[in-house]
């Protein structure tokens, strides 16, 4: 049977069963990983979680992989989702062994995919979550400059519910970025940094509960405040995006001066926050 992370380090003298307690209560409903609220925990750092999991299994592990060049036959060997999702980046091929750079010792899955995939036999290399996603973004994804103006991004896979949402926001001075479905959705979040996020419940490859975990697992976009689209507007729907981290939620039909009022709201409660 496998071991979880938190079991790991309590038996390797890294963290006490207190302690790891104390983590698991604090990761309940934020979609955030283990290793992340330990860090923020001030428990252990990314680099000393690295090298102590690392030990325990015998595996070597890789920093600043930002800094060196790839090419792009060996990029293309791992998706760009997936390389965004699963936090995995190609190193180095050779003699049909394909050394990737993972987060998570636990994430078999994904290995074997791209065994399968590649045809290669997959070598894991333990990084932390930071070093990664600077790989990600320097080599997959294209950077774009940050707007003057407020930016709202729409996540929506109904095109006319978006094109509503985007033009009734621009009519109110907001620089608006439409995204089609979750995966869509999370790549611009890394993009751009939007202000506010519009994210609806039920899209296709990543739902809106799935993206706002997705969010709050990334560094750089764990603070970006979500509200949810919803067509079930019930107070167990309500109960349940509020638990999930979400600030608010809109009920569906979509009706461009609730979506308005809900987002002026939301920049109020922003600039209080900030206060």
């Amino acid at each position: 049977m496998k071991k979880q992370l938190g079991d790991l380090l309590v038996e390797a003298g890294i963290i006490t069963n207190t302690t790891l307690e104390r983590a698991l209560q604090r990761q309940k409903g934020t979609g955030k990983r283990l290793g992340t609220v330990l860090e923020e925990m001030g428990v252990v750092t990314g680099d000393e979680l690295v090298t102590a999991v690392a030990a325990q299994f015998a595996m070597k592990t890789v920093k600043n992989i930002a800094s060196f060049s790839y090419p792009q036959e060996l990029l293309d060997l791992v998706p760009e989702d997936m390389a965004l999702q699963k936090l995995v980046f190609p190193l180095k091929l050779k003699d049909g062994m394909l050394a990737i750079a993972i987060t998570d010792p636990f994430d078999t899955d994904t290995l074997e995919y791209l065994g399968k995939k590649t045809g290669c036999k997959t070598i894991p290399v333990l990084a932390t979550p930071e070093d990664i996603m600077a790989a990600v973004k320097k080599f997959y994804l294209k950077g774009v400059e940050k707007s003057e103006r407020t930016l709202i991004l729409v996540v929506d896979d109904s095109k006319p519910v978006a094109t509503i949402i985007q033009v009734a926001l621009e009519k109110e001075g907001y620089d608006v970025v439409v995204g089609s479905d979750g995966v869509e959705g999370l790549k611009l979040a890394i993009h751009h940094k939007p202000t506010l996020i519009i994210c609806d419940s039920v899209m296709p490859r990543m739902d809106g509960f799935a993206f706002i975990r997705s969010l709050r697992a990334n560094a750089d976009t764990v603070d970006i405040p979500v509200i949810l689209l919803t067509s079930k507007a019930s107070p167990e729907e309500e109960h349940a995006a509020l638990k999930s981290g979400f600030l608010d939620f809109i009920a569906k039909p979509v009706m461009p001066m609730r979506v308005v009022s809900r987002v002026e709201r939301a920049m109020h409660l922003l600039k209080q926050i900030k206060k």
